[in-house]
């Protein structure tokens, strides 16, 4: 994946990338969104990802805790499908622009098997932050079978 920006039309309509699409089309035809929960952005990714953050969340939070309650209700309850037009692309609704701040551009950030959108200057600061503390913290990578 890539960080690419496209243009945002006045009904909310955006091309997904073509190599995001490429990956979720191998899964499904739609992508599922949600506001990030961490960050002013958007969230995306296939609807197998979302499946597997409801077992992880299962598996690992106490079924009828507050927290699994806050998160269920902050990711699924805000969790929309969006399904891509015979041009690629897909109408983000109002809440998930107004949440990134996005009017006309949108950065598609890749991240593995999911991606965020961001409005490209709150991105640009954002990417200036990471790096800062990437290159201040000098994380590793260990190979997988590296102890």
């Amino acid at each position: 994946m890539d960080t690419i920006t496209n243009k945002v039309d006045a009904k909310g309509r955006v091309s997904l990338p073509s190599d995001y699409r490429a990956i979720v089309k191998e899964l499904s035809s739609e992508i599922v969104c949600y506001r990030s929960l961490t960050s002013p952005c958007i969230e995306g990714c296939a609807e197998e990802l979302l499946e597997k953050i409801a077992s992880d969340m299962e598996s690992s939070l106490d079924f009828f805790s507050q927290e699994q309650d806050d998160l269920t209700n902050l990711i699924f309850g805000d969790a929309r499908r969006f399904a891509f037009d015979s041009t690629g692309r897909i109408t983000l609704s109002e809440k998930l622009l107004q949440h990134a701040q996005i009017t006309d551009s949108a950065v598609f950030v890749g991240k593995g098997r999911k991606f965020q959108i961001w409005n490209p200057q709150n991105w640009e600061i954002e990417e200036k932050r990471i790096r800062e503390e990437v290159f201040k913290n000098r994380p590793s990578l260990r190979h997988g079978d590296a102890k």
